[in-house]
C-alpha cells in the first residue's frame, strides 16, 4: 500500500499516479482505477506514452545532452577540492535501467490497452446503488469502494487463498484524492470531523484485502487540507510506504535561487522493511523533483557550490538558513549511484 500526500494543486501527484498505472499497462497487469473527481476513463486516456526497448535512448537524446552541458557548466564553477569526488549519474543507462521510461509529452496509444483488463469505479455513477456490505459506521462511499475491490479480487482470480487455474497476474489499484469532500468525508473540512475513524477503517480493511491477494495499491490524499494531524499519524501507520510531494508553486521557494533547478521536494516519511514488525523511516531528507519536457525526475537535491556576486548578503543568509533545514548529507550524498527517473 503506497500512500502519496498530494501537492497543493495536485499537479505532480496526479502525474505520479498515472506513472503507476502506465507501468501496469506495459507489464500486462490488470488495473482498477477509482476516483470521485475525474472519470477513470479520462485518467487512462491521459497515461504517458512508454518508450520501449531502444527507442527511449533516441527520444531522450536531446535531454541527455542538455544535462551534460549543464554538468559542464557546473564543473567550471566547482571548487578544486570537490573535483575528485565521485559524481552522480544524471543520464539513464541500460545497465541500471529499472522499469520503463515514459514520455509525458505524449499519451499512450489505445493499442496497448487492448491486451489488458481494466476496471473503473466512478463515485457519482456508483452512488445510486446501495452498498450490500455492512458499513460498521463507515462512510457509504468507502463501503461501496471496498465492495467493488473485493468483487474484482474474488471474481478475477486474484485471491491468494484460492488456487488460480489460469496464469497468475497482478492487480494494480489506484485511488485518487481519497479523504476529500468529494468522497463524502469531512476530515478536510473540520478539525473535529464526525467520520474521524472512517478513513482509518477503510484502510484497515483494504490492507487486509491486499495482504491476501496478488495486488498493489496507490492512494493519493490531500494531506495539506486535513487539519487533524492525529488522522495522518493513524493513516501512516496503516500504510506500507508514505511519500509526500511539496510543490514550489505559489511559495517563496519558487523564486529562491537555491531551488532554481527544481519544481518541488519529495518527503519520504516511511518505507517498508522486510521481516520486521516496524516500518523503516528514511533519513534522506534532500530529495527533489523536476518536470522536464519529457521526463519527470526525482533526484538528490544538490546545493550550489557558491553564490554569485549578484546575490545580496541578506539573501545569502536566507539561503544559508534554508540549507540548514535540509539534511546535513547533501554534499556527501553526491556519491550515490543514480537518481530516480521515469
Amino acid at each position: 500500500l503506497v500512500f502519496t500526500e498530494e501537492d497543493k494543486y495536485g499537479l505532480y501527484s496526479s502525474l505520479l499516479f498515472k506513472y503507476f498505472l502506465a507501468e501496469g499497462v506495459v507489464c500486462g497487469h490488470d488495473l482498477f482505477v477509482a476516483s470521485a473527481k475525474e472519470h477513470p476513463d479520462n485518467i487512462l486516456k491521459e497515461l504517458p506514452a512508454p518508450l520501449l526497448d531502444d527507442t527511449y535512448r533516441n527520444e531522450l537524446g536531446e535531454e541527455a545532452t542538455a544535462v551534460k552541458s549543464e554538468d559542464f557548466q557546473d564543473s567550471m564553477k566547482i571548487a578544486w577540492r570537490y573535483q575528485n569526488l565521485p559524481k552522480m549519474e544524471t543520464s539513464p543507462t541500460t545497465s541500471t535501467k529499472f522499469g520503463h521510461y515514459y514520455d509525458v509529452s505524449k499519451t499512450m496509444s489505445p493499442e496497448l490497452f487492448q491486451s489488458i483488463k481494466w476496471h473503473s469505479f466512478y463515485l457519482p455513477e456508483e452512488s445510486s446503488l446501495p452498498p450490500k456490505m455492512k458499513t460498521c459506521n463507515m462512510n457509504s462511499a468507502y463501503a461501496r469502494l471496498l465492495q467493488s475491490i473485493q468483487r474484482i479480487i474474488y471474481q478475477e482470480g486474484f485471491d491468494g487463498s484460492d488456487p488460480q487455474k489460469k496464469q497468475k497476474n497482478i492487480l494494480r489499484i489506484g485511488i485518487q484524492s481519497l479523504g476529500s469532500m468529494l468522497w463524502g468525508d469531512d476530515i478536510c473540512s473540520s478539525d473535529t470531523p464526525e467520520d474521524i475513524h472512517s478513513l482509518t477503517k477503510f484502510l484497515y480493511v483494504l490492507r487486509g484485502l491486499l495482504r491476501k491477494s496478488l495486488s498493489a495499491c496507490i492512494i493519493t490524499v490531500p494531506a495539506h487540507l486535513i487539519q487533524n494531524k492525529a488522522i495522518m499519524e493513524r493513516v501512516t501507520n496503516l500504510s506500507d510506504m508514505v511519500v509526500g510531494l511539496e510543490s514550489f508553486i505559489g511559495s517563496e521557494r519558487e523564486t529562491n535561487p537555491l531551488y532554481k533547478d527544481y519544481h518541488g521536494l519529495v518527503h519520504v516519511h516511511q518505507i517498508p522493511r522486510l521481516n520486521s514488525l516496524i516500518c523503516d523511516v528514511s533519513d534522506t531528507k534532500d530529495l527533489a523533483f523536476r518536470l522536464k519536457r519529457k521526463l519527470f525526475t526525482i533526484e538528490r537535491l544538490h546545493l550550489p557550490p557558491d553564490l554569485s556576486d549578484t546575490v545580496s548578503r541578506a539573501s545569502k543568509q536566507d539561503l544559508a538558513e534554508s540549507a540548514k533545514l535540509l539534511s546535513s548529507g547533501c554534499g556527501a550524498m553526491a556519491i550515490g549511484k543514480k537518481h530516480l527517473d521515469f
